[in-house]
């Protein structure tokens, strides 16, 4: 291989435009990286090995190693030799024995499939075969090289996989389908497993790339179980020294099955860098993922604070902030919202997650209608659903018939759009009186004994102060009790707009313009037609 042609093959950015970048993702779970995130990633690394190493290039160093267990394009691995490549000339002049020494020995992957091996394998070697006749690399005696796959099969407990939770009816599939059974989440001893693919002794320092978020379900995603903090799991049993790794945001506050991850994300302290995505489709153009996306650095050697640092159409937006995870149960991604949060929780008040009631407050179900009127029932009770107001016998309530007698405040489950920027967060109140009951749609917000308390509370759920804390807690359309977890239940005896509320917990100016910023005017309280 000439030096020229040699050099043309590490100068891929310059290409336009470059293939992986008009590569369509293949399902659900196979979100592909833009090359321009990748090195975003790639830069994030360089900066925390510099100052851990007293300014020296980790592309310098021929002995640093470099996994992407869950490689789909080989775009971090192709991006991580262009940059060796070059770091490692005067180390190692010759070309080709520079190309060889990166490849055999500094870049490994785990394919995911089948088709992304080859993929992965054909963007960093330029062949799908490593010991090819057009493979750059020279010295393998592998087809596959540093690249490994092999067909993973699930470990049926009963119906489901005892690694990943697989459903046995949609993944125990014939041997012309993929599994889905991820290798690298589908061991109890991780490092043996590498061990077995790569030779024992092999230790890799860095562990980098973008992790199956679910598991392709056939189109189900938006009830399907997230699985990425296996990865992360995995890799930290590594035992690197950094972890780079891209994952959805919805960790920070919430994510079905997340809970204890969270706490030990946050806990660690070993998050030493953090940048967040939150807008829809900005990191990843065309895909929808909800709650944005992130991508943090895990440092073995740290023990502290990290630095997180908000994007906003692709740059920086708000002050990077070293802080504390752990000072609240949930990630607060904001920097300018931890203050105007500790200020609240200074108050030491009680917070309306206990007085919320829990989902199916009446026990009955969305896709439940009564009759369209309540002529002929004994005790018509008006019912909230659906779309629509039915009418329902009080006995065939199932759940709390005490509460058809109170003043309520409802609000619905479910809040968001499909658009990129969430800037409601709740739904407009609904004061429904004595006599009324709701379907699952809504969840009941708070009981009274009369509509004027009723009234003032519904206000309050309507101002920009408490949607604004929901917000830091809201990470999907999910609006369940636990949103309200950082709202202060402040007495209903008196009208609390939000110069009221600003003044009673000393927000400054540049605290209330954030809010303004965050979140929108609602312009008022619903009611159904019959209460207009």
């Amino acid at each position: 291989m000439s030096e020229t042609v040699a050099q043309a093959t590490f100068a891929l950015a310059g290409h336009n435009p470059d293939v992986l970048t008009c590569i369509a993702n293949l399902s659900n779970d196979e979100i592909f990286t833009p090359p321009a995130f990748a090195n975003q990633m790639l830069d994030t690394l360089e900066l925390a090995w510099a100052e851990s190493n007293d300014g020296a290039s980790i592309w310098s160093d021929s002995a640093v190693t470099f996994l992407d267990p869950f490689t789909k394009s080989g775009v971090f691995l192709r991006e991580i030799v262009a940059r060796l490549a070059v770091g490692l000339a005067d180390e190692i002049p010759d070309l080709q024995e520079r190309v060889d020494h990166i490849l055999t020995r500094q870049v490994f992957g785990v394919g995911i499939t089948t088709l992304t091996s080859l993929l992965a394998r054909r963007s960093v070697y330029c062949s799908k075969y490593a010991n090819g006749v057009h493979s750059i690399a020279k010295s393998f005696n592998r087809d596959w090289g540093n690249i490994w796959f092999e067909r993973t099969e699930h470990t049926w407990v009963g119906t489901k996989c005892a690694y990943c939770g697989a459903g046995k009816a949609e993944f125990s599939r014939s041997p012309d389908l993929e599994t889905h059974a991820y290798a690298f989440i589908h061991t109890t001893d991780i490092k043996a497993l590498l061990a077995r693919m790569f030779g024992a002794d092999v230790q890799f320092d860095v562990v980098i790339g973008n992790p199956p978020y679910q598991l392709d379900d056939g189109g189900h995603n938006n009830s399907a179980a997230p699985i990425y903090q296996h990865f992360v799991d995995s890799a930290i049993a590594l035992d690197p020294r950094f972890i780079v790794m891209v994952t959805p945001s919805r960790w920070f506050a919430g994510g079905r099955g997340l809970d204890k991850f969270r706490e030990r994300m946050l806990t660690s302290h070993r998050l030493r860098h953090l940048v967040d995505y939150p807008k829809l489709y900005d990191a990843f153009p065309g895909v929808k993922i909800r709650g944005g996306i992130s991508y943090f650095l895990w440092d073995r050697e740290h023990e502290g604070s990290c630095t997180i640092q908000t994007m906003w159409d692709g740059t920086p937006v708000g002050p990077s902030v070293a802080r504390q995870l752990d000072a609240f149960d949930i990630l607060v991604r904001r920097n300018e919202a931890v203050s105007i949060l500790e200020k609240v929780r200074d108050k030491d008040e009680p917070t309306l997650d206990a007085r919320v009631s829990a989902g199916k407050p009446f026990g009955l179900r969305t896709f439940f209608h009564g009759k369209s009127s309540p002529d002929g029932l004994k005790e018509a009770t008006k019912l909230y659903g659906s779309q629509k107001i039915s009418w329902v016998e009080r006995e065939d309530v199932p759940h709390h018939r005490a509460w058809i007698d109170d003043w309520k405040v409802l609000m619905t489950a479910v809040q968001g759009t499909s658009a990129a920027v969430e800037t409601k967060f709740l739904s407009k109140p609904i004061i429904a009186g004595p006599g009324t009951a709701c379907t699952e749609t809504y969840l009941v917000a708070g009981r009274f004994a009369t509509e004027e308390e009723a009234t003032r509370y519904a206000g309050y759920l309507r101002s920009r102060f408490v949607r604004f804390l929901v917000s830091l807690r809201k990470s999907t359309q999910h609006a369940n009790r636990d949103v309200y977890a950082f709202v202060p239940d402040l007495d209903a005896d008196q009208v609390w707009d939000d110069g009221k509320l600003y003044a009673r917990y000393n927000l400054t100016s540049d605290e209330v313009a954030f809010i303004k910023s965050q979140v929108a005017n609602h312009d008022g309280i619903g009611r159904d037609e019959a209460d207009a």
